[in-house]
């Protein structure tokens, strides 16, 4: 099943990326959007500060698909109404070099504009690749040996305009899938040489910028389709990845089960990340792990969806068992506020907003959580 959704996931985005630059591009020059020098045409609240002392609440928002500036700018003042200090979101490498050495930087000077206007720390995710650097036919998720430098170059561009306004790069996703690693078997030891290339790029143009490496899907197969997580993990780091990394980006998603639900090797939930963490530091690493998706999903067509109301409880308790009990992991990033479009039902099951921005019972409850409003039995 979501190996199914993602497939849809992708082709939609890329059929659509040369959809959204070129409406961009219109409404640049229409005036609507900003170049790179300009500001959208909004009413904006004055700015919002960070929090000094960010708590973990994070959120995946989504909006790298949205045109209309008034509903990006309303994505991230829901998330931080919230109580969210943090977001994720996803820059593909297609939407942002058209050709080489070619940059519209438009829509992403925008999202970030308007997210740290409201006080929010963005993570940025940089992945897929443009039809130039990939062979015809390949799908978006096709890296090849030829395209890994120019992927660390992009890479390096984007870390150097934004060196001060993103708390960390995410490189690529999930790649321990055969849909996310170009409808091939997985390959540690080349997903390795990718982190090589683009740490070494980026370190030499934005050496402050956090470079995490887009950590595993959770998973128990091991076939030319998937390889578990854990032995993907051990595998990455027997080829020396931690030589190019700042941290991880994990995904340790519920899948029905309780957040409190001890890890276990033979089962997936939410605290699958501390077996993790346990292979990182027999490798001798410390560094931070970002949870930059997980949650629970409300859709009755899932075989893992929960009642709204349980499923809020267990996002918010979540949230609370991160922030007692894991030093190592600065933020958990809920996937996903909101859809800018109808998903496939069982992938609009996990959003927080429906597409006209109600708040489902999730969003209430962490809204509620953030604000004090709401007391967590510890003793789980």
């Amino acid at each position: 099943m979501r190996m199914r959704i993602a497939r849809k996931r992708i082709a939609r985005m890329t059929r659509i990326g040369w959809w959204i630059g070129s409406r961009v591009m219109l409404l640049t020059a229409l005036g609507v959007v900003p170049a790179a020098s300009g500001l959208p045409r909004l009413r904006l609240d004055p700015p919002r500060a960070p929090a000094p002392s960010p708590s973990v609440v994070g959120i995946h928002t989504r909006v790298t698909d949205e045109v209309d500036p008034a509903r990006i700018y309303r994505t991230f003042q829901m998330a931080r109404a919230m109580g969210a200090d943090w977001v994720v979101e996803f820059f593909p490498w297609p939407y942002l070099e058209r050709a080489p050495g070619r940059f519209d930087w438009s829509h992403s000077d925008l999202r970030i504009f308007l997210a740290r206007r409201e006080g929010l720390r963005v993570i940025a995710r940089l992945g897929m690749v443009p039809t130039w650097a990939r062979p015809w036919r390949a799908p978006a998720t096709y890296l090849g040996p030829e395209a890994v430098l120019p992927f660390a170059r992009f890479a390096a561009a984007f870390a150097a305009r934004y060196r001060d306004q993103v708390a960390a790069l995410v490189i690529w996703n999930e790649p321990n899938l055969y849909i996310e690693w170009g409808d091939r078997p997985p390959d540690p030891a080349f997903f390795v040489a990718v982190m090589r290339a683009v740490y070494q790029e980026v370190k030499a143009a934005a050496p402050e910028v956090p470079v995490l490496a887009g950590g595993p899907a959770p998973t128990l197969e091991d076939s030319p389709r998937a390889m578990n997580d854990l032995r993907f993990l051990r595998e990455v780091y027997a080829q020396g990845i931690a030589a190019y990394l700042d941290g991880w980006a994990m995904h340790p998603y519920g899948f029905g089960n309780p957040p409190e639900e001890p890890p276990d090797p033979g089962r997936l939930n939410f605290r699958r990340v501390e077996l993790m963490r346990a292979i990182m530091q027999g490798y001798g690493d410390d560094r931070p792990i970002y949870i930059t998706e997980t949650g629970w999903n409300e859709s009755p067509e899932y075989d893992h969806g929960l009642p709204p109301e349980v499923r809020a409880d267990y996002t918010v308790r979540a949230y609370e068992y991160a922030r007692r009990n894991w030093p190592w992991c600065p933020v958990v990033a809920m996937w996903a506020l909101r859809y800018p479009w109808r998903e496939d039902p069982v992938l609009e099951g996990y959003a927080f907003l429906d597409l006209d921005f109600r708040p489902r019972p999730v969003y209430e409850a962490v809204r509620r959580y953030t604000h004090g409003e709401r007391s967590i039995d510890t003793n789980r």
